[in-house]
Formats: C-alpha cells, sequence, structure tokens
C-alpha cells in the first residue's frame, strides 16, 4: 500500500468464510445432479475460488481466464482487455464464473458475450464482492456475496496495484486526510 492510504476493515475472515459456505449451499443446490466448470478470474479470484470450490459437492473442473479493466488504478478503465483465454472445452456445460468483486458491470458483461460464444449449457456468476456505486451496465450476478457500497476494497486475493492480495481479511483503502 502507498503511505498516504489507511486501510479500514470491512469483512472479517469470519465473515468471509461464512459467506463462502452460504454461495456455496445455494451453488450446490443449483447444480446437484450436475457437473460444474468453475471458472476463476485471475488474479483476484484465487482465494475466493480455492476456498469456494472445497465446498462444492458437485463433480468440478476449474479453469481460469484473465482481462483486466483496473491497471494501477483505483477506478476501472474504459475497456476490459482479454489476456488469457480458459483451456477447457465448454460447450454443453454448465459454467459458473468466479469474480472476486463486480464493479461497473463492464467485466461481467464482456466476459458473458465471451462464454455464450463457446455455447455452454448454462453461464452464471458468482462474486464475492457486488459493489454498485460505479455500476455503469445492469450486470446480473446469479451468485452475489457481500453487496456493499463502498470505496475501493484490497485483501483476500483483491489488490491495489498487485499490493494486498495476501491480506487474509477485506479492507476499503482510503487515503489518509
Amino acid at each position: 500500500m502507498r503511505k498516504q492510504s489507511i486501510l479500514r476493515a470491512k469483512y472479517t475472515a469470519e465473515q468471509i468464510h461464512s459467506k463462502i459456505m452460504t454461495l456455496a449451499r445455494r451453488i450446490n443446490q443449483a447444480y446437484a445432479g450436475s457437473e460444474l466448470v468453475m471458472v476463476g478470474v485471475l488474479k483476484g479470484s484465487l482465494f475466493f475460488l480455492a476456498d469456494l470450490a472445497r465446498e462444492i459437492e458437485v463433480p468440478v473442473a476449474i479453469d481460469f481466464i484473465r482481462i483486466s479493466s483496473y491497471s494501477n488504478r483505483t477506478a476501472p478503465g474504459g475497456k476490459a482487455y482479454l489476456t488469457k483465454d480458459i483451456e477447457l472445452n465448454v460447450t454443453g456445460k454448465h459454467v459458473l464464473v468466479i469474480e472476486d468483486i463486480i464493479d461497473t458491470g463492464r467485466t461481467i458483461t464482456a466476459l458473458r458475450r465471451h462464454f455464450e460464444q463457446k455455447r455452454p449449457l448454462s453461464i452464471s456468476f458468482c462474486a464475492l464482492v457486488d459493489k454498485r456505486t460505479r455500476r455503469e451496465i445492469d450486470a446480473v450476478i446469479e451468485f452475489p456475496g457481500f453487496r456493499t457500497n463502498a470505496g475501493f476494497l484490497v485483501g483476500y486475493g483483491m489488490d491495489f496495484a498487485e499490493a494486498g492480495r495476501e491480506l487474509r481479511e477485506i479492507y476499503e483503502l482510503r487515503e489518509k486526510a
């Protein structure tokens, strides 16, 4: 973190674990009797995906995609750029895209279009944090976690210029007055 910034606790490790258990129950119920391909959006979803996948009871395959829109800013840029595609064939399969945070809705919209071209049986999104303050596009999140209007968040995979991902809890990054 930069020295002129401070961290304010937003979600504890216990709250995160509880939310993951709630999401896992909903996902297990929704996909009972099915197989599921979980696609983590790198890099922010890594910890969330790992913890969530361990609670999923249906057969799961895991892959990753990388899309960038932030660079080193606290506000998203104008366009989402795909920098790594999945390797698994998802045609005719249930796909659950795992995001750390949904902000403007641009990335999730781009990802939905991208996956629709691959002809999955279904495509759904799960986000640990659904942040609506800067929502520009109405984005459907089938499995939303925490809903917040908080500012810039770091920790539990979320970062600011690659810093803070390793934090076990989620914090709001604030500038010192």
